[in-house]
């Protein structure tokens, strides 16, 4: 599963603001935010000052609660308002900051020279970026900029605290790309990934009579349809449905693949393929070398949907890098930048996929809780958004589970589960992993609790039944109880045969998982496209309040990882393995 992180567009006059609003007399600088030294980094030495950086600066939104509750309203299937999703405009106005924020925000950046031009907007005006020198930014933040190193080689520059203006406190959340020490992550593919098909062998027998024995040795279309009871679907809302895959981190998804892919599994569609689109300069380069993260969510994703359009974002951007001369890293975020250009659009597929995340702890609060923020924006515009729940079990996947560490970087290094982000926002839905069949918990299928997130009221009856059966004590203090319970749902995580480069693989992962329930949900939305009916947008209320019994409870296996061996899977909701793995049938149901 993978992540990284945004600008932003044009300028807001602030002729309208008063006069005194943007020439406050009390310039103090204030601490804004500060973090202890990350686990796993070394500081090295300054940043070059002429190092050019791009900051982002969150400005205060006027009414969230307001977009929230509108947001629980149109996903709730008992309330009069669900479906009713909203525009871009309707969204945005609950979230555009008031002048006066505009004003003072514009008037600092104003003071160091920065002017409309120069500067790039969110769609809502609640996000600001310019790009500047390091210096400068050092001077606007009063922080130094150095250079860090992960164990892993990777190198940012970052600083552990930075200042702002006592009168900008109440108007900035947060400025970024400042304190931050993120990894993203692609799916661990696991641990076929490189294993010749022949040589896996079925770990339990096959004792569903209706799925064909081979999906015990390797899951293809044809298993998925099968095992999760889709067989015979045919999509009838092609013109109006679509569904999309995110490409991060220089994951390229390969047309010629593709076809071999289908030519296998789906010869019907051998010939069609997906809209590649750009963002920010991404390209889907079919020179280099195909990305298995990307083919495998392309291949899954729209296979199953076929013949739903599928659109294939790719997002300009690579992960932190070792300095080469004065090119000292890429301070991009681009998982944030695909954010602004997907809800600055006035058409989104209604299903949207990722299977890219970080650990939780590893992401400042008020930076996640603001791209949560914007997650809810997509669900009041009628999109099901699905991320992998991660594939580090309760921990974070950089080691055996028996012998994970896993602590806080908060400093104090207490001993903790390792929750995954954006997994963990009340807004998406996260996808965790099965295998075998019957099915159960694939052992690093990612799960847990939040501890940046209060558990949502939808889920509270399902995760609160879990809990009270959990024995006293259990893993006392490694987990938040009253946090947001992940994942929501899972599907089948091993073993998937796709094409790469050229030759069939089998592949898996909680980045398996996901595109292929994503698949089912595009499905879903074309069954109620087709009867006159709106997407299903945000899908938690729906699926705890009334998905349940349409959803294949898993009782056997468990997530490990810290070396404890985790939660187990049980009857009801578990941090392992969510409600369940689908039945498209019985889901189709309750939705239409």
């Amino acid at each position: 599963m993978k992540l990284s992180l945004l600008p932003l567009f044009l300028f807001a006059a602030i002729s309208s603001a008063s006069p005194t609003a943007f020439t406050p007399q009390d310039k103090t600088l204030l601490v804004k935010e500060s973090v202890a030294t990350p686990h796993r980094w070394t500081r090295l030495g300054r940043a070059p000052s002429d190092h050019s950086i791009r900051l982002r600066i969150a400005i205060l939104q006027h009414d969230f609660s307001g977009l929230e509750k509108a947001l629980y309203e149109i996903s709730d299937p008992d309330h009069h308002r669900y479906g009713a999703h909203m525009s871009k405009e309707e969204v945005e106005k609950f979230i555009a900051p008031n002048s006066t924020s505009l004003a003072f925000v514009d008037g600092w950046l104003a003071s160091y020279g920065f002017q409309g031009s120069d500067l790039t907007r969110s769609p809502a005006k609640d996000w600001v970026s310019v790009t500047l020198p390091l210096h400068i930014a050092e001077q606007m933040l009063g922080t130094e900029y150095y250079m860090w190193q992960h164990t892993s080689g990777d190198v940012l520059v970052r600083t552990t605290s930075y200042q702002l203006p006592r009168y900008l406190h109440e108007h900035i959340e947060l400025v970024q790309p400042t304190t931050m020490f993120t990894r993203p992550k692609g799916g661990v593919l696991h641990p076929e990934r490189s294993a010749p098909m022949t040589s896996v062998n079925p770990i339990t027998p096959l004792t569903k009579p209706h799925v064909d024995p081979s999906c015990a040795t390797s899951v293809t279309l044809s298993c998925i349809m099968q095992l999760y009871n889709a067989v015979g679907y045919k999509p009838r809302a092609t013109k109006k449905n679509a569904i999309g895959i995110t490409g991060f981190l220089n994951e390229y998804a390969n047309i010629r693949d593709l076809a071999a892919f289908y030519r296998d599994q789906l010869p019907a569609a051998v010939n069609s393929t997906f809209e590649a689109v750009s963002v920010y300069g991404g390209i889907n380069n079919q020179t280099s070398a195909a990305g298995e993260e990307a083919n495998l969510d392309t291949q899954f994703a729209f296979g199953i949907a076929y013949p739903t359009p599928g659109i294939f974002w790719s997002t300009e951007g690579t992960p932190p890098f070792v300095p080469d001369g004065r090119t000292v890293v890429d301070t991009n975020e681009p998982y944030l930048d695909w954010l602004d250009y997907i809800l600055n659009s006035h058409q989104i597929p209604q299903t949207i996929s990722t299977s890219y995340g970080d650990d939780e702890q590893t992401v400042p609060f008020t930076y996640a809780r603001r791209v949560c923020q914007r997650f809810a924006e997509l669900g009041c515009r009628g999109v099901s958004v699905l991320f992998a729940s991660g594939d580090g079990g309760v921990g974070d996947g950089d080691s055996e589970p028996a012998t994970q560490q896993c602590y806080t970087n908060d400093g104090k290094h207490t001993r903790r589960f390792i929750p995954g982000f954006p997994a963990s926002c009340p807004y998406v839905t996260a996808v965790g992993g099965t295998t075998n069949i019957p099915e159960i918990s694939a052992s690093f299928s990612g799960g847990g609790f939040s501890d940046y997130f209060a558990r949502p009221a939808y889920q509270h009856k399902a995760v609160s039944a879990y809990l009270d059966k959990l024995p006293h004590k259990t893993y006392d203090g490694l987990f938040n109880r009253a946090g947001r319970g992940i994942p929501d749902v899972s599907a089948q995580s091993r073993r998937f045969q796709i094409v790469w480069q050229g030759e069939r693989i089998l592949i898996g992962g909680t980045s398996a998982s996901t595109p292929a329930f994503a698949g089912l949900v595009a499905l879903l939305n074309d069954a109620r496209l087709a009867a006159g009916r709106p997407a299903l947008g945000f899908l938690n209320p729906m699926l705890y309040k009334h998905g349940a019994h349409a959803l294949n409870d898993i009782v056997v296996g468990s997530n490990p990882g810290c070396g404890t061996s985790g939660f187990n899977a049980t009857q009801g909701w578990d941090p392992a393995t969510g409600l369940g793995t689908p039945d498209f049938r019985k889901l189709l149901d309750v939705v239409v």
